[in-house]
């Protein structure tokens, strides 16, 4: 069974295009089949392609793994009236 992404996890993504290493980042945006990493960690031989893509990049959901999943939102109860 496939891990479920969602904002704020911390994943590694896998190179491609014009990086020519793996990078890590936090997820912004979920996407049906993919995810929008905004680029934390990267081979410094990558820094003009990451600063080209504004430190984002979109990659396939099966591309992207799990290092340390987003804190869980702790749900504060409503005052009863």
């Amino acid at each position: 069974m496939a891990v479920e992404l969602k904002i704020g996890d911390y994943v590694q993504g896998k190179k491609f295009a014009s990086l020519e290493h793996d990078f890590k980042g936090e997820i912004e945006k979920v996407y049906e089949n993919s995810v929008l990493i905004l680029i934390k960690e990267f081979t410094k031989s990558d820094e003009p392609i990451v600063n080209e893509y504004n430190h984002r990049a979109v990659v396939r959901k099966g591309d992207a793994k799990l290092i340390k999943a987003a804190p869980k939102p702790v749900k504060v109860p409503e005052p009863e009236a």
